[in-house]
């Protein structure tokens, strides 16, 4: 079963907005970079098919040659749900019978996990979508065929999804993986990040940067 894998990735400067006010820009951008290299490291060890990175940053470009990917080019940051339908589209042109999406910032994602989802048995054309820690965000997508359905991201698209697959008589299954749900973007996520993922890039990066103590000192209630 031939999968094409995407991984939209902003330009590295402007990542991670919703950490502007507990992490500087070049903090937000090595971590961007970190955590996008823990999931290509995670790719290229579960081998399940060639992995895209859908990006106009040139650092990207490189970063994804070093760990085996690909890149698809994108002429402006038009957003996450524009970057899939480009791969969608790419991954068609491909011959691809599988179109497995993952975003680049679940730093804490397995290739056993990466595995079992690009796996999961469908009756073709089917849908496998994977949450968000909250419930709320779509983490990951397996479609069969790579156009089985438009994919649409941003809370709530879980939800959205689900309810788009069964209009499109796809019966959609769900797969909750601990490592892709928690994706990093929030400071209570960094502490997360730091429990469960401690051996990841982006965890000694985040301990390097003494974030452990700078959360403590935030507070619970900050």
């Amino acid at each position: 079963m031939s999968v094409v894998v995407a991984v939209p990735v902003k330009d590295l400067v402007n990542a991670k907005q919703r950490l502007i006010a507990f992490l500087s820009p070049p903090e937000r951008r090595d971590l961007a970079r970190a955590m996008l290299e823990d999931v290509l490291e995670a790719l290229a060890g579960a081998r399940i098919g060639p992995v895209l990175v859908v990006t106009r940053d040139p650092e990207v470009e490189g970063l994804a040659a070093r760990h085996g990917a690909g890149t698809l080019r994108e002429e402006s940051n038009l957003g996450h749900t524009e970057a899939v339908a480009h791969a969608q589209r790419a991954a068609l042109a491909r011959g691809a019978e599988r179109f497995l999406t993952v975003p680049g910032d679940v730093p804490c994602v397995t290739p056993a996990e990466l595995r079992t989802l690009s796996e999961t048995p469908l009756d073709a054309p089917g849908a496998v979508f994977v949450p968000s820690l909250s419930g709320f965000g779509t983490n990951a997508a397996l479609l069969e065929p790579p156009d089985a359905m438009p994919l649409k991201f941003g809370e709530p698209s879980f939800d959205n999804h689900l309810v788009a697959a069964r209009a499109a008589a796809l019966r959609p299954i769900v797969l909750r993986l601990p490592g892709i749900g928690l994706d990093i973007d929030a400071p209570d996520d960094l502490g997360l990040l730091l429990e469960r993922g401690p051996s990841t890039r982006g965890a000694r990066l985040l301990v390097s940067l003494d974030v452990p103590a700078r959360l403590a000192r935030r507070g619970p209630e900050a």
